[in-house]
């Protein structure tokens, strides 16, 4: 239950606070640039919908390409930091010389 009002309240802010800022005549253009922008790219694909679905493709495989990267950046860094950690833990300390002998 307070889940739900949580994010009830939280949809309610978002509406009253995007209301509030079409107040302003700069966010009333640069919303209604971006409708229009999108209901043209909406309608361009309407009537490519191959296209859209090779652009889906090529971006998902764009992601996917980084992705593969970063994880493989990610593992050499930590094979790094764990070849470090054994050189350090493979060293003896040095005993100190015992005054009692």
């Amino acid at each position: 239950m307070g889940k739900r009002k949580l994010y009830t309240g939280i949809a309610i802010g978002a509406a009253v606070g995007g209301l509030i800022a079409l107040l302003d005549r700069d966010a009333r253009s640069y919303a209604k640039q971006k409708f229009h922008d999108a209901k043209d790219a909406t309608m361009y694909y309407a009537k490519h919908p191959s296209e859209g679905v090779q652009n889906i493709k090529d971006k998902y495989e764009q992601f996917n390409t980084t992705f593969t990267s970063g994880a493989d950046n990610a593992i050499n860094a930590l094979e790094q930091v764990e070849e470090t950690i054994e050189k350090f833990s493979k060293k003896e300390p040095k005993k100190l010389d015992d005054p009692s002998d």
